[in-house]
């Protein structure tokens, strides 16, 4: 008997179609609108066609982000042509949440299944971390950890202004950007170069017992 060979059925649409397709309802709507049903009506199609692609919703959901990175990524690389970096990235990083709210709050205000550290979500920015750090070292005449400290404190910042644009809480004015990230930014400097890090912590009011200084303690870090 001979045997028959069933071929598997031709894609209609492509990979960058359907992320293209995906894209659009992220941009619109937010990632969770992103469904089979809600692809296939932007391309004028059943749902059927994005599993001849893509084995699943995840896998598609996994690829929208790569390309929602990709952009914020043209929006990084903006900031090698100017000076300082680490100004210009900052303020890259605030035009994305501002110009692309529903793909910077995919990146950036999505909730995780566990935290990650600090380190492990600055490691995310990838090279342009690097960068920033060895200019604000070379430019600014201060340690590599200080540097490090330094771009830290600046970068929460220049998040939490990104978080209030992508949400619509607040709206900044580009001058308005650009004068509070050089406050912070000369603040920390200012407060490195003293040598007074250590100062900036919490001190229990004069004339506390050492057993209402512990109880503060524990309060504090609850």
């Amino acid at each position: 008997e001979e045997e028959v060979h069933v071929m598997p059925p031709k894609a209609k649409f492509t990979r960058e179609e359907i992320i293209a397709a995906a894209m659009k309802i992220v941009r619109k709507k937010g990632v969770e609108a992103v469904t089979a049903r809600e692809i296939g009506n932007v391309l004028g199609s059943s749902a059927r066609p994005i599993f001849t692609v893509f084995e699943s919703m995840d896998e598609v959901h996994e690829e929208v982000k790569k390309a929602a990175m990709a952009e914020f990524e043209k929006y990084a690389k903006k900031a090698l042509n100017f000076t300082p970096i680490f100004k210009a990235f900052g303020v890259q990083f605030i035009n994305f949440a501002k110009e692309e709210p529903k793909l910077f709050q995919l990146l950036y205000m999505q909730e995780n299944e566990s935290s990650v550290s600090l380190d492990e979500e600055l490691n995310s920015l990838g090279s342009m971390l690097d960068v920033c750090i060895d200019s604000i070292q070379r430019d600014y005449d201060i340690t590599l950890d200080e540097a490090r400290i330094l771009f830290e404190q600046v970068w929460i910042f220049t998040f939490g202004i990104g978080v209030l644009c992508a949400g619509k809480t607040c709206h900044f004015s580009d001058e308005t950007i650009f004068q509070l990230l050089g406050r912070e930014f000369v603040s920390m400097l200012q407060l490195i170069k003293s040598g007074k890090l250590h100062l900036c912590n919490i001190q229990p009011e004069e004339g506390s017992t050492n057993e209402e200084m512990e109880n503060m303690k524990e309060e504090l870090i609850k």
